[in-house]
């Protein structure tokens, strides 16, 4: 808000159990896109730089506080709950009379500060402002009143309204703002003659005409800022629409997308020049895709910053990593938290790497664990190499040093050290530093018994 309005105040209604979602969890923690609806909500919310937030919880308050765990947020409980102008009443007490108040829901979450920054805008004027929406279908939502002058007169919930009423296609979304001067002076008057028994917030609308307000309804700038959860079907059919538009930005921007409604965003993905992305694919936290960068069919990508050029094989899983240029990760590569692999490395099929650091254009092909290591530049480990890091009670470091060779079924029993330059063996078990250069194995002698007779079924 700018220095010449008045000061923004939000209230977002979270108190509903949500009967139509069948399921323990209160309606406004359920995940879109990996966050609770509220999260969402509150989110857009703080970027309109409110001074207070209050949250109005009901149902499962406690775990709606605790899930949110939100700094700054003013917390207040509705018991019992007696509908939104009731809600509102019990948030008025943490809100100054000198400011605008607007009213959000917390399963309402594709909202967008630019559709609700004018609302607060119409308020600081002291109007009542509304966002209403034109509905093809409009069952189940309130109606817009207008007079002969088209001016905005009340709204009739749809089992309070007439057949005459519930013809209008223009519609109540809930969401106002309001100054709270006045907001607090109609919710006063506020009553519960109805077919629900409830205190409506819609109600102040008529309340606002009565004492000559003037009214501004305006519309989202997309039809689906205003949709609503109320059953597992719509959060899925949300959740579908949130990964569209997502999508849609990236193409926009350049992405190739193999198929836009087989991809998933639950978090943040920043993508550079002409980046490619096959089917199946989920981001999640915080991801960074450089220029040039492939990502194959069927993989999970969690908090990852993938430098340019590289490429991410079919379903291959990295969390919390982050990888140079040029690498080449998968198929079937799982790249484990506090990972960093530097420019042209290669992880290859059933390759495990875990809190390791691997220098530039080392490779680690096939069937492999790599775990709490420092490898250096031009390492080759070989198929079914390990790491043993773990004594059962405390993790050990392996330190392989550059350009060096490591052949297949090789275990390397941390601590240890494998200097510069060394060649290990097939089959070795390796338990002390092996020194730089030369060739380092653990001898077996072959042995074969010709009498030797395989066991027979009796």
């Amino acid at each position: 808000m700018s220095p010449a309005t008045s000061a923004l105040d939000v209230v977002i209604l979270a108190a509903g159990k949500g009967k139509r979602m069948h399921s323990d969890l209160p309606k406004v923690l359920h995940p879109l896109a990996g966050r609770p609806l509220l999260s969402h909500v509150l989110a857009t919310a703080r970027s309109l730089e409110p001074r207070r937030v209050v949250i109005v919880v009901g149902y499962g308050g406690d775990a709606v506080r605790s899930a949110i765990g939100e700094a700054g947020v003013d917390w207040v409980t509705q018991a019992p709950q007696l509908g939104t102008g009731h809600a509102v009443m019990q948030a008025l007490p943490r809100l100054p009379r000198d400011g605008v108040i607007l009213v959000l829901y917390g399963d309402v979450p594709l909202i967008e500060a630019a559709t609700l920054a004018p609302l607060a805008r119409g308020a600081a004027r002291d109007r009542l402002a509304l966002l209403v929406q034109h509905l093809e279908n409009p069952r189940g939502y309130g109606r817009i009143l207008r007079d002969g002058a088209g001016r905005v007169t009340g709204i009739v919930e749809e089992k309070d309204a007439s057949d005459a009423e519930r013809a209008i296609r223009e519609t109540n979304t809930g969401i106002m703002a309001a100054p709270s001067r006045r907001l607090a002076a109609w919710l006063a008057r506020l009553g519960n003659d109805n077919a629900q028994g409830e205190y409506y917030l819609t109600d102040v609308v008529a309340l606002a005409a009565a004492d000559g307000v003037a009214i501004d309804a305006s519309t989202p700038r997309s039809a689906d800022e205003c949709l609503g959860v109320n059953s597992k079907a719509e959060l899925a059919a949300l959740e579908r629409r949130y990964q569209m538009n997502q999508a849609a930005r990236l193409l926009e921007a350049g992405v190739s997308i193999a198929d836009p409604a087989r991809f998933d965003v639950r978090g943040t993905l920043k993508c550079g020049r002409d980046v490619a992305i096959d089917v199946n694919c989920i981001f999640e936290g915080d991801v960074v895709l450089g220029d040039g960068v492939r990502v194959g069919a069927n993989c999970i990508l969690r908090d990852v910053t993938l430098g340019a050029g590289t490429e991410v094989k079919p379903f291959s899983l990295i969390e919390e990593a982050r990888i140079g240029a040029n690498a080449r990760i998968g198929p079937y590569a799982r790249i484990r938290p506090g990972t960093q692999l530097a420019d042209e490395v290669h992880i290859g099929n059933f390759v495990e790497v875990k809190a390791s650091a691997i220098g530039r254009g080392s490779k680690a092909n096939h069937l492999a664990y790599v775990g709490d290591s420092t490898v250096g530049r031009d390492v080759n480990i070989g198929a079914g190499t390990i790491t043993c890091n773990y004594d059962g009670v405390n993790k050990h470091r392996t330190v392989i040093e550059d350009d060096v060779q490591i052949g297949s079924d090789v275990q390397l029993v941390a601590p240890v050290t494998v200097g510069k330059g060394a060649t290990i063996a097939a089959g070795a078990t390796i338990t002390e530093d092996v020194p730089p250069g030369g060739l380092t194995l653990t001898e077996k002698r072959q042995v074969t018994k010709p009498a030797w007779k395989r066991p027979r079924k009796k």
